[in-house]
Formats: structure tokens, C-alpha cells, sequence
């Protein structure tokens, strides 16, 4: 149906919308809906898939170090860069460590084709090749099954748009996920005086094999505009189907109107869990939790807390001085201070896929067993 505009929400003069979604002011992280409506249909004009047998396949490295796989098709010799994350799935099917991917790459080109080639053709098999824009972006098995953006999209919108009050908090499209980050204010709890957080939900999708279709509670503090992604209560889909009908000799390659999402009911139980997700049982079981790390004390050392933090969830060095700097600064040395350290240190991390993966370490902190808490807290 025709976009709709709710009072104080219509686009700016001059700039276009798409049908599938209603205007919203900017993200304060990612894009605004406009923006990913307009990228989201770019590239479902743009994007391939192919079933290709693996003896049709041949890798080629140029003088530069770029990638590239050559396709044997009926229409003849099809050549498609390849990018970073296809040299990886390549490198991970065929068992050769990424590290020494690279080194034969950069050093010894003839030698990685000579590799590839010959594992590629040695047991044949079919292999889905997913492009956009007329390059290779994933190399998935024949079974993945293609529940993509847009379709998504256009499922599960009109479900958060009849949210109460419903506000876009954050949205984006990485090169290798779908972030939709929704908040409903009539779901809202004080966590303490002046501390109230808000009900929402987060859907992510992956077209390239980096993770599930998941739909997640979100807690968002009003506070410090921290969001938090509940560990528990999440719907996951992986991207498995049945076999693919492709030919085992020859390239299949899926047409535009075979794009949709093959299992539409499956969008049907998303909108279950959506309701679900933002519901008042579930938010006031979350809330709880949230009060509960309240009382757990950080008695020991803060430097050896977000050491034994960064080793339990593999944090480089730099987001370790990151937490310890926002957990400082916050002056609550409690488990509760903790949690809210990992959520308001996400707003500082430029890649917005590990952004999100600090919202959900604030949640998977929530669902700590009392022995690791007590960990962290005596840490010294």
C-alpha cells in the first residue's frame, strides 16, 4: 500500500520515499529509513545468485592482489570480483587458514590459484554464489536459504509500524547484516529514580552467511540513550532450506521473480515475536534483572574487572580501555554500572556490526550465573 506520514512526521521538501517505509527523522546511528529503503532497492535490482557447479570455477589473483572468479556459464566465460568475505568462505570450505590465504595471495598468486583450482575441482560439488553489483560476496552451500532484505523489509515493517508509538531508534545495512532497532515509550519502566528504560525490539538479517535471521527484545535507557539487546526470549532462523534442484553440470542462476523469500509464513511467527518481544511480561522480567545486578558490589580492582571482562569476551585492548574509561566516568562500581559501561561504550565504536555486539554483551552480562559475577566482583 502508499506510504503513510503520521502528523510531525513528513519528509523534508524535495526528499523521495519508498513505498515500503513511512519517513523518520535520521538515526542518531545508521541511516534513516529513506535511506535504507532507497539502498535496499538499488540493490535487489542489482544482486544475483547462481548455483555453480565447483568444477566450472576458477580463481584468478591479478599483479595487484584483487581476487576475482571466472564462472562457466551456457552464455560463456563470466568473470566476478570477489570480495574479502568470499575469500574467507572460499578459504574456510576449503580448509586453508585465512593467514596463509593471504600470504599466498600477496606473495605467491600463481600458488593460491594452483590451491584453489585444484581443491575446488577435486570433489565437485554445488555452491550458491551470491553478487551484487557484479561482484562475488558470498560463496554459501546449495542449501542456504535466501531470506533477504527486502523481502524482510517488506514483511515486517507494516508489524513495527502498528507498535505504540513506534520509534525507528536506529537502522543500518553493513556490507554483511540488516539492523532494524525499534523502541515503543507506552513499554516503560524506572528502574531507579530518574532511570527509565523503554521496551523495543531488533531484527538483523544476513544474505551472506555472517549469522541468522534473529529477532531480539531491546531495552533502551532514556538516560544516556543506551540500548541493550536481551539474550534470552530471541527468536533465531538459520538459513538452511532443502536441495537445491540445480544442475549439477551446468550454472543456475535465480531470476528476479525466484528472489522472494521462499517460506513467507516464516514472517508470520516474526510478527509473534515481535509482539512478544515488546510485551510487559517480557520487559518486566528483563527490568528485573536489570535491578538485580543493582546489588552486586565491584569490590576489587576496575582494571582487573574489565581484564577478566575483555578475556571472558575476547575485547581487544583498546575496547577494554574504552569500558574502563566509561565505567569511571559513570561512578557506579556495581554490577549494574558495569552493564551500562558496555551499552554507552557501544556509542563509541565506529563499525556498527560490533557496536551491536556490545548491545548484546550488555545483555548476555544480564544472564552472568551468580559465580561469575562474583568473579568480577572480587577481581583484584
Amino acid at each position: 500500500g502508499r506510504a503513510t506520514h503520521p502528523a510531525g512526521t513528513q519528509p523534508p521538501e524535495g526528499v523521495m520515499t519508498s513505498p515500503l517505509f513511512i519517513w523518520s527523522i535520521p538515526m542518531k546511528n545508521g541511516r534513516s529509513l529513506v535511506a535504507l529503503a532507497t539502498e535496499l532497492e538499488r540493490q535487489l535490482a542489482s544482486k544475483r545468485d547462481m548455483i555453480v557447479p565447483t568444477g566450472l570455477m576458477h580463481h584468478e589473483t591479478a599483479a595487484d592482489g584483487s581476487t576475482r572468479i571466472r564462472v562457466e556459464t551456457p552464455d560463456g566465460m563470466k568473470t566476478y570480483p570477489t570480495t574479502e568475505l568470499f575469500r574467507r568462505q572460499v578459504a574456510d570450505k576449503l580448509k586453508i587458514p585465512f593467514a596463509y590465504f593471504e600470504r599466498m595471495r600477496n606473495e605467491q598468486a600463481p600458488l593460491l590459484d594452483r590451491n584453489v583450482d585444484t581443491w575446488l575441482h577435486h570433489e565437485p560439488e554445488l555452491r550458491m554464489v551470491r553478487t551484487l553489483d557484479g561482484q562475488a560476496r558470498a560463496f554459501l552451500s546449495d542449501r542456504y536459504r535466501r531470506l533477504d532484505n527486502y523481502d524482510l523489509c517488506e514483511h515486517v515493517l507494516p508489524m513495527l509500524q502498528r507498535l505504540p508509538d513506534a520509534r525507528f531508534e536506529s537502522t543500518e545495512l553493513t556490507p554483511t547484516r540488516l539492523y532494524l532497532k525499534v523502541v515503543t515509550p507506552r513499554v516503560q519502566i524506572e528502574i531507579q529514580p530518574g532511570d527509565i528504560v523503554q521496551a523495543g525490539v531488533v531484527i538483523s538479517n544476513s544474505e551472506v552467511g555472517q549469522g541468522t535471521l534473529s529477532v531480539q527484545p531491546l531495552v533502551y535507557r532514556l538516560i544516556c540513550r543506551n540500548g541493550l539487546i536481551a539474550a534470552d526470549r530471541a527468536m533465531r532462523k538459520t538459513h538452511v532450506g532443502r536441495m537445491s534442484d540445480a544442475s549439477s553440470d551446468e550454472v543456475t542462476v535465480f531470476r528476479d521473480d525466484t528472489l522472494q523469500a521462499e517460506d513467507k509464513a516464516f514472517f508470520l511467527k516474526v510478527r509473534d515475536v515481535v509482539e512478544a518481544a515488546v510485551s510487559e511480561a517480557t520487559f518486566q522480567q528483563i527490568a528485573e534483572k536489570m535491578r538485580r545486578t543493582m546489588g552486586i558490589r565491584l569490590k576489587g580492582d576496575p582494571v582487573r574487572t574489565i581484564e577478566v571482562v575483555g578475556t571472558r569476551y575476547l575485547l581487544n585492548e583498546g575496547e577494554r580501555s574504552g569500558l574502563l574509561r566509561h565505567l569511571i566516568e559513570g561512578g557506579d562500581l556495581s554490577a549494574y554500572g558495569l552493564v551500562n559501561a558496555v551499552t554507552h561504550f557501544a556509542q563509541d565504536v565506529d563499525d556498527y556490526d560490533r557496536a551491536t555486539e556490545f548491545e548484546a554483551l550488555g545483555g548476555r552480562l544480564l544472564e552472568q550465573s551468580k559465580a561469575e559475577w562474583d568473579t568480577l566482583a572480587e577481581a583484584a
